[in-house]
């Protein structure tokens, strides 16, 4: 996620974060194609804006949509699913925004611990998740596909750090 900026990227100030809705969904889809080699078929966004127990937010500026995060979470356990940011949209802290609004999330909920799996080679990701307290706690083989590459298995505890730790 770095600090690269570019000239025409427009202000951060103007994004706007909120709880994804039903009429969301076609600009996620489309998003997850562009971000991802093996995206989530449509069908997975379905259900996720009326679950309670799924933080499904988006990120836009004006009707462009920029980046969305989703984390479900069980008793005292979350697990960030998916965060993405459009390709051309990267490196203005989007995706830490998104991230960090996941992670009050969790915390209100009295979220013990947040889990996720990321792509061994995704510096950028794993750069972002490392600053905001994730460690490494384990290794998924073969995980991903297109193309085949192991996981590696983040946790952040939220009982003794604050979400947005800097």
């Amino acid at each position: 996620m770095g600090s690269r900026t570019r000239p025409d990227a427009p202000e951060l100030t103007k994004l706007v974060l909120k709880r994804a809705t039903p009429a969301d969904l076609p600009d996620v889809v489309a998003l997850e194609r562009a971000c991802y080699s093996d995206p989530w078929p449509a069908s997975a966004f379905a259900s996720l804006p009326e679950n309670d127990r799924v933080f499904f937010g988006v990120a836009r500026v004006e009707r462009r949509l920029m980046g969305y995060v989703v984390a479900w979470y069980v008793m005292d356990e979350g697990e960030l699913a998916n965060l993405a940011v459009a390709p051309g949209d990267r490196g203005q802290g989007i995706g830490r925004t998104l991230l960090d609004a996941m992670l009050a999330d969790a915390a209100s909920r009295g979220t013990a611990q947040v889990y996720l799996e990321v792509r061994d080679s995704n510096d950028d990701a794993r750069q972002l998740y490392t600053s905001r307290g994730f460690e490494e706690v384990g290794r998924r083989k073969q995980y991903y596909r297109s193309p085949t590459e192991d996981a590696l298995i983040l946790r952040r505890s939220l009982k003794s750090k604050s979400p947005a730790m800097q």
